[in-house]
């Protein structure tokens, strides 16, 4: 009897992480999957105008989201700092605040380099090599979907604060609303129906600028009319300063930021390099990535779950939540990637038949293709899955700048520079291009786990008073 009650308390406080880790990440993850599938839906519907549109699509989405995601690492900085301050008790609803507008401030300084960039995407894509005919219609489809990338940003400030206060199932509200009224205004606007304009890669463009608008707008809602956030007041005078916390925040943000960037932009190089092989390479490409990037969500998700459990943590000196917060993210994470793996394993035919007519005989080639690459792509689930959790676990001890430094090496030094061997020395093609990626991908997870289990000797947690305190 008493060796069961000891045992039950023992356990007990995993039991607890354990809800409150879900109960966070739900939300999250499901918010996650509302977005990708926006992507995913554009990618499946400008996939329907045939390989030419889709290989444009790819080419001029994946250009948009290295800059988008860049943006996204920028304000996760106040994430951690957020999380930290609630952790303390009591904590200070000024802070947070002032978390939140900075962040904000944040997305405006960086909106004008956005979209000058974008604006230039076919000669950016032509100097990388690409194909005019191709160059000029991604260029076409980004110049209208650029705008929606500063409306997700501020979105995304605002979720950020729903995460950090433990309350992130309005944001899934929101993307559950945004996902359904972005189909409704791709149908419309790609193909002409519902009275309005076929206008084809450009109306996927529109659709999403449409879909952000509506999803910052409910958003701004939520937050001005719950009485559990009114009390934040964090619109209010949003033009007030706060430069030491701005620049706090810059500091733990950009290298999240880069280390985003250094990862979205192998991706976008892959693309690049699948543009040298073939048309069909491409929109192979970007078929097995929507689908990776649709499981990526869920640890994702956990991630940032993680972030927040171990911040909270670390606000209160406590590194016994500290090491239950991290783990439980962790084993979460990887366990669903694993079976995400075993799932593309037995079924790439099936699910890569989701986004292209495989009976048509015009997509043959990419069928194929796309069926390879995913057959690789299953291989580095479990890496991708374990380098972004362990990612948000260090997040939320503050440690960004040598993740980045991981990034540096896993993604390019390796990632890349062992798929371009492959795919052009070797002579294995696209799926040589995925083989780096899933090196790539396994380097930073190994070296972002060992870090974690390094954690207490290289200071990231202080010598606070916690005997039971393992690695």
């Amino acid at each position: 009897m008493n060796r069961a009650h000891i045992s039950n308390g023992i356990r007990s406080p995993w039991r607890q992480e354990l809800a409150a880790t879900v109960q966070l990440a739900w939300p999250l993850v499901l918010t996650n999957l509302t977005m990708a599938s926006i992507g995913a839906a554009d990618v499946l519907m400008v996939g329907w105008l045939g390989p030419a549109e889709l290989a444009a699509a790819s080419l001029g989405f994946n250009l948009s989201m290295l800059l988008a995601i860049f943006g996204m690492g920028l304000v996760t900085g106040a994430s951690p700092l957020m999380a930290s301050e609630i952790g303390r008790m009591p904590h200070s609803v000024r802070d947070v605040r002032r978390s939140v507008r900075q962040s904000l401030w944040l997305v405006a300084f960086l909106t004008p380099f956005i979209l000058f960039t974008l604006w230039h995407t076919g000669p950016i894509l032509r100097a990388m090599g690409q194909e005019a005919a191709l160059a000029d219609a991604a260029q076409a489809y980004v110049r209208a979907y650029m705008w929606s990338i500063p409306l997700f940003l501020f979105t995304l400030c605002l979720r950020n604060f729903l995460a950090a206060v433990e309350r992130p199932i309005w944001s899934l509200v929101t993307g559950v609303a945004g996902v359904l009224a972005n189909v409704l205004f791709n149908y419309g606007l790609i193909f002409g129906n519902f009275g309005l304009p076929a206008l084809g890669l450009v109306g996927a463009g529109v659709a999403s600028v449409l879909t952000n608008a509506l999803m910052l707008a409910l958003i701004v809602l939520v937050i001005t009319h719950d009485r559990r956030f009114r009390r934040y007041h964090l619109l209010g005078r949003w033009w007030r300063s706060d430069w030491p916390r701005l620049c706090q925040m810059v500091r733990l943000g950009l290298p999240i930021g880069v280390s985003h960037a250094f990862e979205a932009g192998v991706f976008t190089a892959a693309v690049i390099l699948m543009g040298w092989i073939s048309t069909a390479a491409v929109a192979a490409h970007a078929v097995a990535l929507q689908l990776a990037s649709l499981t990526f969500m869920v640890p994702m998700g956990l991630a940032q779950a993680a972030t927040v459990r171990v911040g909270i943590g670390h606000g209160r000196r406590d590194r016994e939540h500290i090491r239950r917060a991290g783990w439980t993210s962790y084993l979460l994470g990887t366990g669903f990637m694993a079976m995400m793996a075993l799932a593309m394993i037995a079924m790439p035919e099936t699910l890569t038949g989701l986004f292209i007519d495989r009976t048509n005989p015009a997509n043959a080639e990419v069928a194929t293709l796309a069926v390879s690459f995913l057959l690789v792509a299953a291989l580095f689930q479990v890496v991708d899955g374990a380098q972004v959790v362990g990612a948000g676990m260090l997040r939320g001890l503050h440690d960004t700048f040598v993740p980045m430094l991981f990034a540096l090496l896993g993604y390019w030094v390796i990632g890349i520079g062992l798929g371009a061997w492959l795919a052009f020395e070797q002579g294995w093609g696209g799926v040589g291009i995925w083989t780096g990626l899933a090196a790539g991908l396994g380097i930073v997870a190994v070296l972002m786990l060992g870090r974690w289990l390094l954690r207490y000797r290289l200071g990231l947690v202080g010598q606070w008073p916690d005997p039971t305190a393992r690695g």
